[in-house]
């Protein structure tokens, strides 16, 4: 599972636009809408008529911004529990859905998102047309207040919200063309730094009081003060617009539909590649990197993954010899003729012992080791032992034994298919899943034209095919929205979505292609689908069956 959603746990809008009067008495500065289900970001230049206003042509600036918090400490648990991955190998992107409503939307606009730089309260308001929930400085933040509490109103540094000064990793933009587009910006950065926390703000942490969407500086409308200054609710803005951009809604984290909740969504390349039912012998028909294989020891203990004791985060290595018969056999080593190589994590090639690959930590409970390897053996076997007594394997501890299949590259012609076509199948689907389940899907992809004879049908297992670039898509099936799209990475050019890192990428081991998914981001009471999408011959190609499931 290379996914993972956090759906925010406070939201709200704070405006200083006129209400139904147009006068300034009517401006919606003390009104709060910590409950509504829409979020709302506008700027409205000269909406009233000349006289009205002391600057009728700057004067009547109206504004709404967004305001969003996060729960940075489920993150936080996520990445501790092992759900999520250290920095540096996950992305953290914040979504929002587009709310559709009758009213111009903002064309070519440009939305800016920053890091909230004081505490706020989200409120309980509901009224975003004639503003009439006004907190009277009672609980709820507003154009004016932040937040209030028995010591007194703890008022904006900054009226219409205070935001740290823009920097790489605080301040982030987002465009829209048409106007009704979803926002989805990479905030990467700002999420490590409020992981970091407060506390540690000498080390570049920051606490975690949200962000704010509103539209950038140039389109805000226009205001000059003589003092040069903010004035009562409007703000200073000689870079602003001086026409109007109405008005860009969101669905907010009390809305009623499930997937359109405002989150950050993390992202992160899970994607398990064990080639134990996959691996080759090397050969001069492919460069080095291409002669690695990778194989993993997975410690399953009563059904749980747990770290073996002598080897995990604070001892990584772990060590693995290869023999020609599961009872021993000939020992394979780095002399002729079998060659053996390793992709050592300690950078050791060959290892001071030569018939030793040093493995690695992967997780809990999952190691691995890389190794290429030249026998004329179909099958060879994998031993695996402790680091702590060194490489002698005579006194250290065996692990774990196991068998690979050696298979043989080919440069023929008959071997090659440009166009492969397959039959794909999740062999253990369910019709029904539990919303607290975190499950597995084990898909099964053989040959479409694979075509055995009697014999074979009734004594072969079949060996599934093994497909390296692998991906999955979830949509709900009542109306084909996509929940999950195809993630595939920095090698996705026109697939949808662009992102850096492959999150929905299926692993493989012996038995074919997997993927894990938490029942928990989907909403329960409805049927899903499945479809997968496998990148071959330097093309994606979506495969046309569907597998569907229910959430409970």
């Amino acid at each position: 599972m290379g996914i993972k959603r956090f759906t925010a746990d406070a939201d709200t809008t704070i405006t200083n636009a006129f209400g139904a009067a147009l006068t300034e008495a009517s401006r919606g500065t003390g009104s709060n809408m910590g409950a509504s289900d829409v979020l709302e970001t506008f700027s409205i230049y000269s909406q009233g008529s000349a006289g009205q206003y002391s600057d009728a042509s700057s004067g009547s600036v109206e504004l709404s911004r967004i305001l969003i918090k996060f729960p940075v400490s489920d993150i936080s648990s996520s990445r501790a529990n092992g759900v999520i991955p250290a920095s540096g190998s996950v992305s953290f992107y914040a979504r929002m859905f587009n709310a559709k409503h009758i009213f111009t939307l903002p064309r070519e606009a440009t939305l800016r998102i920053a890091a909230v730089s004081q505490s706020w309260d989200e409120g309980t308001g509901l009224d975003m047309e004639n503003y009439i929930d006004a907190t009277k400085d009672l609980k709820g933040t507003n154009w004016i207040n932040a937040s209030s509490a028995s010591s007194g109103i703890d008022l904006w540094a900054n009226k219409g919200g205070s935001f740290h000064t823009a920097s790489a990793h605080v301040h982030y933009t987002a465009s829209f063309t048409n106007g009704d587009e979803d926002l989805e910006v990479d905030i990467t950065g700002l999420v490590e730094h409020w992981l970091i926390g407060g506390a540690n703000h000498n080390n570049n942490g920051k606490h975690n009081y949200g962000i704010g969407v509103y539209f950038t500086s140039s389109q805000e409308g226009y205001f000059s003060s003589s003092t040069g200054a903010d004035t009562g609710s409007v703000l200073h803005n000689t870079d602003g617009a001086k026409n109007s951009y109405y008005t860009k809604k969101f669905f907010s984290r009390t809305s009623e539909y499930f997937f359109k909740r405002p989150c950050i969504e993390a992202r992160w390349d899970s994607a398990i590649k064990d080639d134990r039912g996959s691996s080759y012998v090397s050969s001069s028909l492919v460069n080095a990197s291409g002669n690695l294989n990778t194989i993993y020891l997975y410690n399953y203990v009563r059904g749980q993954l747990r770290n073996i004791p002598d080897v995990g985060q604070a001892h990584p290595v772990i060590f693995v010899q290869f023999y020609t018969s599961a009872s021993h056999g000939e020992l394979m080593n780095t002399d002729a003729p079998y060659n053996l190589r390793q992709h050592s994590i300690l950078g050791d090639d060959p290892p001071a012992n030569s018939s030793a690959v040093t493995g690695g930590y992967v997780s809990t409970g999952i190691y691995s080791a890389s190794f290429a390897l030249n026998t004329s053996a179909s099958v060879i076997y994998d031993r695996w032992f402790s680091g702590s007594a060194g490489v002698d394997i005579d006194s250290a501890t065996v692990y774990y034994t196991g068998s690979i299949k050696m298979k043989q590259f080919s440069s023929s012609a008959d071997t090659f298919n440009p166009n492969p076509s397959y039959v794909t199948k999740v062999i253990n689907l369910k019709s029904t899943y539990y919303k607290e389940e975190n499950a597995r899907f084990r898909v099964f992809i053989r040959d479409r034209y694979w075509n055995p004879n009697v014999y074979t049908t009734v004594v072969t297992t079949i060996d599934p095919v093994v497909v390296e670039k692998a991906y999955y898509r979830i949509f709900r099936a009542t109306d084909d929205l996509d929940i999950f799209t195809y993630g595939t990475g920095s090698d996705t050019k026109t697939f949808p979505p662009p992102s850096n890192l492959p999150y929905t990428q299926l692993s493989y081991d012996s038995n074919g292609n997997y993927f894990d998914l938490n029942m928990k981001m989907l909403e329960p009471g409805y049927a899903y689908g499945i479809k997968f999408a496998y990148y071959i011959n330097g093309a994606y190609r979506e495969q046309p069956e569907v597998f569907k499931f229910r959430v409970e």
